[in-house]
């Protein structure tokens, strides 16, 4: 059995680090003695997530959609790599039907949760490659294997963060790099906000996603789910017929859980997510 990787001592970047999951993994691996880099474009937000931790921690601004400003933010924070893993966990969950979407919400959709891992990869690999080491882990979500209605745009890039993870571990592991993902349910942060449970789902916390990103990094697996049973289930529901898929989603609301979100509750997240979209 493989010795679990000691954190201490790792040289980690976080996207989205200054809100929800990314803060709540900044300070799990920070305190846990980690050198880590926080890419967010608040950077209010960001040095307030940094402040506890002093010299081992820092925050530079960053699009993860903009190759060029991943070459800026990489200067920006170069003291503290080279890097041992890169987390890619930024990303946008605007709802609603897809026939009523913006166009340009369609596209800060896919910009941030699809592009931002890919760009964030082809800038941090090449580095990991040259040393034959490193760790990529890839925050996707559960509705990248299961789509959700009112979320069509956000589960197709989910899904595409899935398809990209499983083809680039192929391609960098005879590299000695290793690529995870990490898919949580519905989770409590703002970008859930007024998104209810499905029925027998506990609620999940940011905290609880950053505890498996955490065990993740210390001992490296392909695909983990947050909470973990949910991914037999998922799988298993997969694999049966679509009338048994479709009796399972109606009995558990998972199908439906997104077109039941309360506007009120989400109306401060959608605001801001739509007007980064413009």
């Amino acid at each position: 059995m493989t010795k679990p990787r000691e954190i201490a001592g790792l040289s980690i970047i976080v996207t989205g680090g200054a809100r929800g999951i990314g803060r709540a993994t900044v300070e799990r691996l920070a305190r846990a003695g980690a050198s880590v880099a926080v890419g967010d474009l608040d950077p209010d937000l960001a040095a307030a997530a940094i402040a506890p931790f002093g010299d081992r921690v820092a925050a530079a601004p960053l699009d993860v959609t903009d190759p060029a400003s991943w070459r800026e933010f990489l200067q920006a924070v170069g003291h503290l790599g080279p890097w041992d893993v890169l987390v890619n966990n930024a990303g946008i969950m605007p709802l609603g039907p897809v026939l009523k979407e913006a166009d340009e919400v369609t596209r800060a959709i896919f910009n941030v949760n699809t592009l931002g891992p890919i760009n964030g990869t082809k800038a941090v690999a090449p580095g990991m490659v040259e040393r034959g080491r490193g760790h990529i882990v890839n925050v996707a979500s559960a509705v990248g294997r299961m789509a959700v209605a009112d979320g069509a745009t956000y589960s197709a890039s989910k899904h595409a963060v899935v398809g990209f993870t499983e083809a680039i571990r192929a391609e960098l592991a005879p590299q000695g790099i290793e690529v995870s993902m990490v898919l949580p349910a519905v989770v409590q942060t703002e970008l859930s906000a007024g998104v209810p449970a499905a029925k027998g789902v506990p609620p999940v916390s940011a905290d609880d996603v950053a505890a498996v990103i955490e065990g993740v990094i210390r001992k490296p697996r392909a695909e983990v789910w947050v909470p973990r049973w949910a991914q037999g289930l998922t799988k298993a529901s997969l694999a049966m017929p679509r009338r048994l898929q479709d009796a399972m989603a109606k009995a558990s609301d998972a199908g439906e859980v997104l077109s039941q979100a309360d506007p009120a509750a989400r109306a401060a997240y959608e605001e801001r997510a739509r007007r980064n979209a413009h």
